[in-house]
């Protein structure tokens, strides 16, 4: 037995290819396919994958390649990162951070409404409506107090408006530009006061002027709810505050006596917060007028008239009394901080 073994292995060494015969005619009918084990890659290999980035156009995205890997430091800055985060998922929520005029209370807080003025029970006979003047005096102007005390963001975009008009114009002709629109003003109220007044006490008008002729037409259908007219530009002051104005008119607007602002613009103002402390101003000569002795009548509401020249229908803005009552404590703290200041 051994004997053949040892047979076997020196046939296996010297002749396989007997091998292959002898175990193809003694263990099977069917031959087995014959393989030869080898390391070369052709007899066994599989497919070779496909690289997706040879299909690439190499050529095109070299240059952005090349500026990718040569940059040292992220090529990003937080307004690139801003403006992705924003294509991506949207403009962030910005938390506006409540205004201190709403959260502060005024050190010396008076009312808006003076619980001390008697009122008469009957109106006045008299149909020409109150015009004091204003005299020269050392007391601030509700004017005054509002631009000293104006908030840092307003006077930004104020500063930003006006160096946009001055590279536009220049210097000499922004300068003509705010004396044209100043000279505008005072026409437009000098022709409402001439509509409002008695024929017989109205000064006689040297024909329309072409450059209020859009504000007056803008305005025409809010005069149609005024009526009563009891004060035209006549000077206010209050008495314990110690500051004073010069109100346009006092009417009632819709059945509302009103303290009534008549304003140009030759941008669109649709809302209130559009007038910036024009509100303030509406309630500062509120307070005045009730406080004040030359006047037999106290006012809770306001009206700001934005008028536009080129005749698009005005918009007015009223003031019930609870909303001047909030910018009559906003308007007492701008007091506040200008009597600090001087």
């Amino acid at each position: 037995m051994l004997l053949v073994r040892m047979n076997f292995l020196q046939l296996l060494c010297r002749k396989p290819e007997r091998l292959e015969m002898v175990f193809q005619l003694r263990h099977c009918r069917k031959q087995f396919p014959y393989m030869c084990l080898g390391t070369s890659a052709s007899l066994y290999s599989k497919k070779k994958k496909v690289n997706g980035y040879e299909q690439v156009d190499q050529e095109k995205y070299k240059s952005l390649v090349f500026s990718v890997t040569s940059y040292k430091a992220s090529a990003q800055t937080p307004e690139t990162i801003l403006e992705e985060d924003g294509l991506l998922y949207g403009q962030p929520l910005k938390h506006t951070p409540p205004d201190e005029a709403e959260t502060k209370t005024p050190k010396n807080w008076i009312p808006l409404i003076n619980p001390n003025k008697r009122t008469p029970l009957l109106d006045s006979d008299s149909n020409l409506p109150v015009k004091i003047a204003l005299q020269k005096t050392k007391i601030p102007s509700v004017t005054r107090i509002l631009q000293q005390t104006i908030p840092p963001q307003q006077a930004f975009y104020l500063e930003r408006w006006k160096q946009k008009m001055i590279q536009e114009l220049g210097k000499d002709g922004f300068a003509e530009y705010t004396k044209n629109l100043f000279l505008q003003g005072e026409l437009f109220h000098a022709a409402l006061e001439s509509m409002f007044l008695p024929e017989e006490s109205a000064t006689k008008e040297q024909g329309e002027d072409a450059a209020i002729s859009g504000y007056l037409s803008s305005v025409q259908h809010v005069l149609k709810d005024i009526s009563e007219v009891r004060v035209l530009e006549s000077a206010v002051q209050h008495e314990t505050l110690q500051y004073l104005g010069l109100v346009d008119c006092v009417a009632k607007y819709r059945g509302q006596l009103c303290v009534i602002d008549w304003k140009t613009s030759e941008k669109l103002k649709p809302s209130l917060k559009n007038t910036f402390d024009n509100p303030l101003q509406v309630a500062a000569y509120i307070g005045a007028i009730n406080h004040d002795a030359n006047y037999d009548f106290q006012v809770s509401c306001g009206l700001i008239v934005v008028a536009y020249k080129n005749g698009c229908p005005a918009h007015p803005h009223f003031m019930d009394a609870d909303l001047c009552s909030q910018y009559w404590n906003k308007w007492l703290l701008r007091l506040e901080e200008y009597m600090d200041r001087n």
